[in-house]
């Protein structure tokens, strides 16, 4: 236990023969429960991880896909059973061993002490994080966090992507794992569905973890389009759920204005393309109307994130 509360580490693994050991064996031992779920990995972290929750008076709890889900699916199981069993914090540490069991402290701490719901890890914090993450992820994640600020109303928080948290048993209640987004995504959507219940979250500095044998599959340029639309469609979700069905908000009608203003300035501007590849000119009013529309657009989008930020400005 820490602090008299109970608390579990969620493990989700995906072909990780290589470091589950060495995740295992470095776990404090404060940590009650130590949740590994299989996403049906083809190598033998299944059978390594077996070893190790059927010695006695083990911690360690092994939970196996039938068919891979996804990381987020794989937490979203651990997730379950730490509902399920009234674990009071539910951390994550992923299978990789790229999240330092010294910084659980600073994680469980906030979450502990009643401050917040979820506490997720920052390694953008430290000044070394440029030089210790691969160049294109940390351009990748600063661009992912840029926009889940936007989609999840969290806009004190960023490296939406790191996977090291805390949430606790009260959240884990109110929110359906099974509801979560099963892939990379999965911390992103999250993030939506708490600011939805009006939970509390926040960044704590942790010590980026990379070069120890650790192999990410995730292509950038492939999985930034990806989460892109999801986040569009998240934060969709989040207005019609939190300022529309739940509490009308009048910062609805500012992005529905600028959404308005978009369609007109994009209408406008390909109109006055037309007119000067096609005519040689440009109609002075057609260009008037669309640097009108350009601009009301802008304010009105800024003045709907104005409101979303003063609206979510305790969520921390």
């Amino acid at each position: 236990m820490y602090k008299n509360k109970t608390v579990c580490v969620v493990v989700p693994a995906y072909n990780e023969e290589i470091l589950i050991s060495r995740v295992i064996e470095t776990m404090p031992d404060y940590v009650d429960k130590i949740v590994v779920v299989d996403d049906k990995s083809k190598d033998k972290t299944a059978e390594i991880v077996k070893q190790y929750a059927q010695k006695p008076g083990t911690r360690v709890i092994l939970i196996c896909h039938e068919k891979n889900q996804g990381v987020g699916g794989a937490i979203a199981t651990g997730y379950k059973w730490a509902r399920d069993n009234k674990i009071f914090a539910t951390a994550v540490m992923a299978g990789d061993a790229q999240m330092d069991p010294e910084d659980l402290p600073s994680l469980l701490d906030p979450v502990v002490n009643g401050e917040i719901d979820y506490a997720k890890g920052n390694r953008l914090f430290t000044g070394n994080a440029w030089k210790i993450i691969p160049k294109v992820r940390y351009l990748g994640n600063s661009f992912l966090s840029l926009m889940t600020k936007i989609a999840s109303g969290y806009w004190h928080i960023a490296d939406s992507q790191t996977g090291y948290t805390v949430i606790n048993l009260r959240s884990l209640e109110l929110i359906d794992p099974d509801k979560i987004y099963k892939r990379y995504g999965m911390p992103n959507d999250l993030l939506v569905k708490l600011n939805i219940y009006n939970l509390k979250v926040r960044d704590v500095p942790i010590k980026p973890v990379y070069n120890i044998g650790e192999k990410s599959g995730i292509k950038i340029h492939t999985i930034v389009p990806k989460l892109s639309w999801l986040l569009f469609k998240c934060f969709l979700y989040r207005m019609k759920e939190k300022y529309i069905i739940r509490d009308f908000h009048p910062l609805i009608f500012f992005y529905m204005f600028a959404f308005f203003f978009d369609v007109a300035t994009i209408a406008l501007f390909i109109r006055v393309f037309y007119k000067w590849f096609a005519e040689g000119h440009i109609p002075p009013i057609n260009a008037l109307a669309s640097m009108f529309c350009f601009i009301t657009a802008v304010q009105f989008t800024l003045f709907g994130m104005w409101f979303d930020m003063e609206s979510n400005k305790d969520l921390k």
